[in-house]
């Protein structure tokens, strides 16, 4: 038997190696629609804890509004003690208004340094990116 005849694989070990291949294929494809399957019944219960918690973040909301409403309330009633009523809601209210535009005015603050509303840094380090890749290519 020559060294070459002893080095080359057998026709018994390519059918091996080839049946081998093709089972390890198999098997991968079928293990990521497995892991497909896992992923979306995983997302599908994810989704359904996310809406029901969106549900009771929204139900918190509205509590709280209403705690909030009832302590204007007790606020005009304790200020109804020493003034008119009709005057303990107007001090409340016109305090109420002047929190309200403190808090438009830092709003619209934190949106003009939002705007534009693009991701500028990444925008200009793709493009670098892009101009970088482009060099390369055509040297």
């Amino acid at each position: 038997m020559t060294t070459a005849e002893r080095h080359a694989p057998s026709a018994a070990a390519e059918d091996t190696t080839s049946v081998l291949v093709t089972r390890a294929t198999r098997q991968l494809s079928q293990l990521v629609r497995e892991e497909m399957r896992l992923a979306r019944a995983e997302m599908t219960e994810k989704g359904r804890r996310f809406g029901a918690g969106g549900g009771l973040f929204g139900g918190a909301g509205l509590v709280g509004v209403l705690a909030a409403q009832a302590l204007v309330v007790a606020v005009i009633a304790a200020l109804a003690l020493v003034l008119p009523v009709w005057a303990s809601a107007l001090v409340v209210t016109a305090g109420l208004a002047a929190i309200a535009a403190l808090l438009a005015v830092a709003g619209k603050r934190q949106v003009t340094k939002a705007v534009p509303p693009t991701p500028e840094q990444t925008i200009d380090s793709v493009k670098a990116d892009v101009a970088e890749i482009k060099e390369k290519a055509h040297r």
